[in-house]
């Protein structure tokens, strides 16, 4: 009795036709789906008189608003940017500042 021949794992002539030849895939981002997205945080950062997001959210926006203006005109992405950052620095500005905490200081 023959048994039959065990498959090669790494070299199968029957898919390796699948995997030749193909193109990589790549996204192109459509400015004016990134620009809106850039106009909405933007107005709703010029609408508050604080912070608008949780921490978190404040950290992701730092992250990737200056990322998500490098697809659009290098002018237009720098003023965008630029709008930002000064919003942000007048939001943080404008947040109530904490009482340091005094644990263990007796007043005489």
């Amino acid at each position: 009795m023959n048994a039959p021949r065990q498959r090669d794992l790494f070299h199968d002539e029957e898919q390796s036709e699948l995997f030749e030849d193909a193109p990589t895939p790549v996204y192109a981002p459509n400015p004016d789906e990134v620009r809106a997205e850039l106009q909405r945080i933007l107005a709703e950062a010029r609408a508050a008189k604080t912070v608008p997001w949780e921490p978190r959210k404040t950290a992701l926006y730092q992250t990737i608003f200056p990322q998500m203006t490098q697809c659009l005109p290098d002018d237009e992405g720098a003023q965008l940017r630029f709008e930002f950052e000064t919003e942000l620095i007048r939001l943080k500005a404008a947040q109530p500042r904490r009482q340091p905490e005094t644990i263990g200081v007796c007043e005489d």
